[in-house]
């Protein structure tokens, strides 16, 4: 019996090892014995300008949302939706009949008090009556005078025309409603001159000022079109941390409409000769960044200084010399000084 079990043992030890050795053998042909295979990137001195892209809204030259100074019912609308008016033309024009009723008993009795005037200036140069009689009199014409002026004021206010000359948009009233001075008529908007307002960071407030040109583009344009700047806002906005800047525009493109999105491309400096990397083969370390230089066939950590940034690309001002080979993937698998080779070498275009 002893005999048996000791041979069973063995057979088992024997199985067991067996089954080990084929476990091991998928592993021990999938490690990798070589160098680690990568991408490389040729360092090489490039034209670099600090451009960046910020959003704009187009403005008309002027803007103004129609009211009436007075409430009263309309009983003239001359309006055309989207038509040119010129400025001082009627648009609207509201009931004033008492006002006219009042204007012409006003001016009725300042003829009587005219010629009341002239009949006591004869009298006075003959002694017929006293200076101050005739004093009161002439007074009294020009207290007729005032009251007329100030109902004709109170009719031009039942009146609304166009500030000056431009094209009315949709209208919001209709004949014969009644109009209250909380109520927007319409729009007019002077639109053969748009102006372009945008915001830039704050560490480009100095850059921007009036005079510097710029160039934009629109949804749905095909032309790149160009502004001057006309005004800045006196200093950054403290919530946004951003200057409002507002350029007129250049000539006048049918697809350019008053408030439609703007992108707008500034060039801040003027253009120099730099380093570039790809954004993703810069390491960001907790107090530098690093990039994984190509020293032979080893993996070197080199610490570096970034400056301009893209979206795809940042400057290294110190770190790195023309003609460099960085690595740009398997960055988080590479140790210092591992062997590495590179697959495929990319460059600058």
């Amino acid at each position: 019996m002893s005999i048996l079990r000791s041979i069973f043992f063995i057979a088992l030890v024997i199985v067991l090892h067996a089954c080990g050795e084929k476990a091991k053998g998928p592993a021990a042909n999938n490690r990798q014995t070589g160098p680690l295979v990568v991408d490389g990137f040729l360092v090489s001195a490039e034209i670099l300008t600090d451009n960046i892209e910020v959003p704009g809204t187009l403005l008309p030259a002027e803007e103004t949302q129609l009211r009436s100074e007075v409430s009263g019912r309309i009983v003239q609308l001359n309006i055309n939706e989207g038509a040119n008016v010129q400025r001082g033309a009627l648009l609207v024009k509201q009931f004033d009949n008492d006002l006219q009723a009042q204007l012409n008993k006003l001016q009725v009795q300042l003829k009587i008090a005219i010629k009341t005037e002239e009949r006591q200036k004869e009298l006075l140069a003959i002694n017929g009556i006293s200076q101050q009689e005739y004093d009161l009199t002439a007074l009294q014409v020009d207290n007729l005078n005032a009251d007329i002026e100030a109902v004709k004021i109170s009719i031009s206010q039942t009146e609304i025309r166009a500030p000056y000359t431009g094209k009315i948009g949709l209208r919001n009233v209709s004949l014969g409603a009644y109009l209250s001075t909380n109520d927007v008529v319409a729009t007019i908007r002077q639109t053969n001159q748009l102006k372009l307002e945008f915001s830039v960071p704050e560490k480009y407030a100095r850059s921007i000022d009036k005079g510097y040109k710029v160039k934009f583009t629109v949804d749905g344009g095909l032309e790149e079109h160009t502004g001057v700047v006309m005004a800045t806002e006196s200093g950054v906005d403290q919530a946004t941390r951003t200057l409002r800047v507002r350029a007129l525009v250049t000539g006048n493109n049918p697809e350019l409409v008053p408030g439609v999105f703007a992108k707008v491309q500034l060039q801040m400096g003027s253009a120099t000769k730099g380093l570039l990397v790809p954004s993703q083969a810069v390491i960001p370390q907790a107090r530098n960044k690093q990039v994984i230089l190509l020293r032979g066939d080893s993996a070197t950590f080199t610490i570096v200084e970034t400056g301009l940034r893209d979206s795809a690309f940042v400057e290294i001002t110190r770190g790195l010399r023309a003609g460099d080979t960085i690595i740009t993937t398997g960055l988080m698998a590479i140790r210092p000084n591992a062997k590495v080779k590179v697959g495929k070498l990319n460059k600058y275009q």
